[in-house]
């Protein structure tokens, strides 16, 4: 039928009714942030549905980041069978000389399903060295398999520490989403 478009069905459920550039969260408004020793961790899914309520500034940035590595992504994800793999924007910021960081340490818990990453991607040049100095700031690409749902509250746990901060940004997320469809239909009265 007329619904059953399969372009529609590649996009995370509701991301159709988002349109691009009426966004005004930062990423560390979506940000989930861990502490280990040494390290201030910010991680967060770089979900379409995600994406589209960051500010178009930042929406660029992240999409230009995901096509980038597109092509690696796939390629990691087809050689261990998985089809649409997970991506996670990844942030660690020294506070601490020589603080070790391990970007696979992070694990995810999503209804009652533990995912940890399956691949890292690095973006910024020593992220492979896994060491920080004091105000230095690693990025890197975490890969998940399959069946990890952001729009479900999370718990993310690296080392000791946890955080269940995600129900409470999936909230800001969602009126956000609510806020950009009434910005978006202002702009463009539909006929």
């Amino acid at each position: 039928g007329r619904h059953a478009r399969p372009a529609a069905a590649a996009l995370p459920r509701d991301t159709a009714q988002i349109p691009v550039g009426f966004g005004t969260l930062r990423q560390e408004d979506v940000a989930i942030v861990l502490q280990p020793e040494g390290v201030h961790a910010e991680a967060f899914p770089l979900d379409e549905s995600v994406l589209r309520t960051l500010a178009p500034d930042s929406y660029r940035t992240l999409r230009a980041r995901l096509d980038v590595s597109r092509a690696q992504i796939t390629q990691r994800a087809a050689m261990r069978g998985i089809r649409s793999p997970q991506v996670w924007f990844l942030r660690f910021y020294g506070l601490a000389p020589d603080a070790r960081f391990v970007p696979t340490d992070i694990t995810v818990s999503s209804a009652g399903r533990e995912f940890r990453p399956f691949d890292v991607i690095p973006i910024s040049a020593g992220f492979g060295t896994q060491r920080l100095q004091p105000r230095e700031t690693q990025t890197g690409l975490l890969l998940f398999e399959e069946g990890l749902d952001v729009s479900q509250p999370l718990v993310v746990t690296m080392g000791s520490e946890r955080n269940t901060d995600w129900d409470g940004i999936l909230r800001r997320i969602d009126a956000e989403r609510a806020a950009i469809r009434g910005r978006a239909g202002a702009k463009a009265p539909r006929p």
